[in-house]
């Protein structure tokens, strides 16, 4: 009878143990995602203290950098990406650089986003991809993918620092060509 006991308490354990985390909204805030759709600034409840509900998805308009057909020079285009809380605004600004709509040369089609995050306590935005070989460019085309990066993701004030890893692995060139500073700053 006693074994009986043991077990039920160790099973009640385990099924609180299990409930704790359970709940992503439950996490401090500033950790992984954090930018989702704006709350009017009342951290998602009304003045009666219960929580209101948030739309699904929001639509932001930024800008994000492609280059010439002959990869000589950055211009920018005014893209609406859509922000939810699955999809954090950093994510769909890299897909933005992603894509080729309008008849722009992007720089960025072929890498693969393995994770985003940003922590708001330091401003630092942390990617982490992949670069298959169609992704590999030269000097030149890799000096201004990162110029692209750069400029599309510290367009967000808050963005104080890009850490950009490949493969979960910090490296000293992104393509073999442009040294790689870890974190990328903002320019003052």
């Amino acid at each position: 009878m006693k074994n009986i006991g043991y077990a039920l308490a160790l099973f009640a354990l385990l099924s609180l143990a299990a409930g704790c985390g359970a709940n992503p909204s439950a996490s401090p805030e500033g950790k992984g995602y954090i930018e989702t759709v704006s709350d009017g600034g009342n951290g998602g409840h009304n003045g009666a203290g219960e929580a209101k509900p948030t739309p699904t998805s929001n639509k932001m308009t930024i800008q994000a950098y492609y280059t010439d057909d002959d990869i000589m020079e950055l211009h920018p285009f005014v893209r609406e990406i859509e922000v939810s809380p699955e999809h954090s605004k950093y994510e769909g600004a890299f897909n933005a650089l992603q894509s080729e709509d309008g008849g722009v040369t992007t720089l960025w089609k072929h890498v693969e986003l393995n994770s985003i995050t940003f922590v708001a306590e330091s401003g630092r935005l942390s990617m982490n991809i992949s670069l298959p070989d169609e992704a590999r460019l030269g000097a030149g085309g890799e000096a201004l993918a990162l110029e692209a990066l750069k400029n599309t993701m510290f367009q967000f004030d808050e963005v104080k620092h890009i850490e950009l890893t490949v493969d979960g692995r910090q490296v000293e060139s992104l393509m073999g060509h442009v040294d790689l500073e870890h974190p990328i700053t903002r320019p003052q």
